[in-house]
């Protein structure tokens, strides 16, 4: 019996553990240790289910700081192949509830993992978005940093994001921005931030900064708030492509305000936790 499996989206690794197969308590210490890419298994997260509550399966989501988070669309795939494959579900297409809520996942072709996930409705206004100051839609909004104006759309898509689009971006643009956009004072929680370069009509580029998690290669919930902000601006329409250093995934918006998110998700292992490591998360 295997007490961890690990997948990866697009270089984006989180490890599974299946409450029904091993049961581990998952504080924040536990979480961080694990997640440790010297001293425990390494990844970019932990996704714990599913926790089976009738019909409903239900999946809660690490960062590797430790920190519970509402979604993630990477996470959401794998999670989704994990359930298909493990015979917890028999129809290719069923909901997963998360603490932003429930998505529905389809999965297109099993043995390539190709996964389209309905990530539900996206919103600019701040109160979702748990920012400062006065109710409002933060479209294109000045945003002071160390005496740069930056022009930022902040979009929740179940979980907060800060839209930053520049003429160029890059990886080290991302660390030099990333981690201060993300506890700005107008961040009281803080967010999640794409710098965001529009390609054409139908494409998008984009480095990620996560919160709780720092530079990520691809992120699921990032290209969908990403495809948003980009469309509420008028600079793409659906369908968009996101490319990110780990890859592409493809964004739909339609008319109602939903957005679904498709893209592939790959096993990588299948483990045990040693009774040395046990003790140590023990202690």
């Amino acid at each position: 019996m295997f007490e961890f499996t690990k997948y990866e989206a697009l270089g984006n690794d989180y490890i599974i553990i299946d409450p029904n197969q091993y049961d581990v308590p998952m504080t924040a210490d536990i979480v961080r240790r694990i997640c440790d890419r010297h001293l425990g298994v390494g990844s970019d997260g932990i996704l714990y289910g599913p926790f089976i509550e009738g019909d409903r399966i239900r999946l809660r989501i690490f960062n590797p700081d430790g920190s519970e988070c509402e979604k993630s669309g990477n996470g959401l795939r794998i999670f989704a192949r994990y359930v298909y494959e493990s015979k917890y579900v028999k129809s290719q297409t069923f909901s997963i509830h998360t603490r932003a809520g429930e998505v529905v996942a389809n999965i297109l072709e099993p043995k390539e993992g190709l996964i389209k996930v309905l990530m539900g409705s996206y919103t600019f206004q701040s109160e979702q978005l748990l920012m400062a100051g006065a109710p409002r839609e933060v479209i294109q909004e000045p945003l002071e940093l160390d005496g740069e104006t930056l022009r930022v759309t902040c979009v929740s898509v179940g979980n907060p994001h800060c839209v930053v689009p520049l003429e160029e971006i890059s990886r080290d643009k991302a660390f030099q921005l990333g981690p201060r956009l993300s506890s700005h004072v107008l961040f009281p929680q803080k967010t999640n931030v794409q710098l965001m370069k529009v390609l054409d009509s139908h494409n998008i580029q984009i480095e990620i900064w996560e919160r709780g998690a720092g530079y990520t290669l691809a992120s699921g919930s990032s290209s969908c708030a990403a495809a948003c902000a980009a469309h509420r601006l008028g600079l793409v329409q659906s369908p968009v492509t996101v490319h990110m250093p780990g890859g592409r995934l493809e964004i739909e918006i339609d008319r109602d305000g939903r957005i679904s998110m498709t893209g592939t998700a790959r096993s990588v292992a299948q483990g045990v936790f040693t009774p040395e490591f046990k003790a140590r998360l023990r202690g």
